[in-house]
């Protein structure tokens, strides 16, 4: 009996209730609102709006009180294997998807606003659930440290986010968007589930850190399955952060969703996937750095070159060319991203490869900023320019100026450019993670692309300032979508004024 209660006793998990306070939240108020979904009448929809957006500002304040202080919940009592930490990595990653979500939610409430009574409604009740669902998702992965809770909050994140691609009623590109999403994700959990339970039966152990140290001394009739564990990982995380040759759903899933959910896939969708390829690779599979390195570092130059050069080639008249063009414009920037982690497998040792990790997410909270704030001007044109062509920018300055100055701020950011000096900041971060690595020919191919975005990013921020053709025609510009435009703005303006800002992030504490 003694021995029985023992055995029990040592797989009791400790609960910190404020360290969990993020995702819980956003998960407590998703019920609340499926629930007063069903007493609250259709004149009153736009509540929920607000339900939801005060619940993730609140999610959002909530890291607050843990901000300095390293936390650990869930944890096998006599060891230190836990399975949620609320360290600084965790901390920032919760604020870019929570504020991420936020933003997206701002989106929402005009797009809802403006799709209620057409032919193509989009149901609020079940959008702001899953919106808060898939938020919770995002919020609970970067606190994940074993193999089984990063699987669940990965899918947490991205099963309610097929539903909200193919949500809107009527619409055959919309589902079609959500069909090609959902068979590419499904395939990608397939391999990555493979892979995690190759990595188990390999070191008999779904904590991270305890993974390091096992296969450090895996045994030799085990190693060919650890090797393809770790591959097979590898594989199902390139897909969700749209790695080529992975990433042939994105153009098409963010033209058939709603606006603010292919906002919201760029940004928090991207932060997701690449949360969890750093926890795999540099927490768990650091003794294949050899492996993963050169991989990622070929992976960062393809998704770059691929995402840069087909959004050079997009046609301005072409119907819903500006989202696409967005869309090709994301994977480019996830190539940028996945240079910093690409030069952690080439680190020395811990500290180097910390503050390469940190340069990814330094890069990230800017492209986060500046890429919501485009997709909200966007959202902001598309209300009277249904098909969001490029061309359908052209005068915005006559129509409305503030809007025209602000998105070509957020194309300069995104190019690197000044006024934008944060994204020029953000790429010499990036840039340097890779001359120090002694990764000299990813640099290059990095600044060959930079050069090619240069061309479609000015070439659009042209556009804007030239001389409409026809009357401009101004409109009302909805609140909610004015704060969102504003904030991003704000953001993006106050980081460029103070660039030295993201250096606060390259000590991740991961380490």
């Amino acid at each position: 009996m003694t021995v029985a209660v023992e055995s029990a006793a040592s797989v009791v998990q400790s609960v910190d209730w404020l360290a969990i306070a993020p995702p819980t939240i956003a998960a407590v108020v998703g019920l609340l609102v499926l629930v007063a979904d069903l007493f609250v009448g259709d004149k009153k929809k736009a509540l929920l709006g607000w339900i939801s957006v005060a619940g993730l500002a609140v999610a959002a304040l909530s890291l607050l009180p843990i901000l300095n202080d390293d936390r650990s919940t869930f944890c096998l009592t006599g060891g230190d294997a836990c399975s949620y930490t609320a360290d600084r990595f965790t901390l920032v990653i919760q604020l870019l998807v929570l504020g991420g979500a936020l933003l997206a939610a701002l989106l929402s409430m005009s797009a809802l606003k403006d799709a209620n009574g057409t032919e193509k409604e989009l149901p609020e009740g079940e959008f702001w659930f899953l919106l808060l669902s898939s938020a919770a998702g995002a919020a609970l992965l970067p606190a994940s440290r074993d193999l089984a809770t990063l699987v669940v909050a990965l899918e947490v994140a991205s099963l309610p986010a097929f539903a909200l691609v193919g949500l809107r009623h009527g619409d055959k590109r919309s589902s079609e968007a959500a069909l090609k999403f959902f068979l590419s994700s499904v395939t990608a959990t397939a391999v990555t589930l493979m892979g995690v339970s190759f990595v188990y039966a390999a070191t008999g152990t779904m904590h991270l850190t305890e993974i390091a140290d096992e296969l450090r001394h895996v045994d030799g009739q085990l190693d060919t399955l650890a090797q393809a564990g770790v591959a097979l990982t590898l594989v199902g995380f390139a897909f969700k952060v749209a790695a080529v040759p992975f990433h042939f759903w994105v153009p098409d899933t963010y033209v058939g969703a709603p606006l603010p959910v292919a906002a919201y896939l760029s940004v928090v969708g991207k932060a997701v996937g690449f949360t969890g390829l750093i926890l795999v690779t540099v927490v768990a599979f650091p003794s294949y750095a050899d492996v993963w390195g050169p991989a990622l570092a070929v992976l960062a130059a393809l998704t770059m070159t691929a995402g840069n050069v087909a959004a050079l080639r997009q046609q301005a008249t072409r119907a819903y060319s500006a989202v696409r063009l967005l869309a090709w414009s994301s994977v480019g920037q996830a190539g940028y991203l996945l240079v910093p982690i690409a030069a952690a497998g080439y680190a020395d040792n811990p500290a180097e490869a910390e503050k390469a990790v940190g340069s990814t997410v330094a890069y990230a909270l800017m492209y986060a900023a500046v890429n919501l704030g485009a997709f909200a001007v966007a959202a902001l044109v598309g209300r009277t320019q249904r098909l969001n062509r490029v061309s359908d920018y052209r005068g915005l300055y006559s129509r409305s100026p503030l809007a025209a100055l602000v998105l070509g701020f957020f194309l300069l950011c995104l190019a690197g450019l000044p006024p934008g000096i944060i994204g020029l900041f953000a790429k010499v971060t990036v840039f340097s993670a890779a001359v120090d690595a002694g990764l000299g020919w990813l640099a290059v191919v990095m600044a060959a692309n930079v050069v090619i975005a240069l061309f479609y990013y000015l070439q659009w921020t042209a556009l804007l300032f030239r001389a409409p053709e026809g009357e401009p025609v101004k409109h009302r510009v909805p609140a909610p979508l004015t704060a969102a435009i504003a904030l991003t703005a704000v953001l993006g303006i106050a980081l460029s004024g103070a660039p030295q800002l993201v250096l606060r992030f390259s000590d991740t504490g991961l380490f």
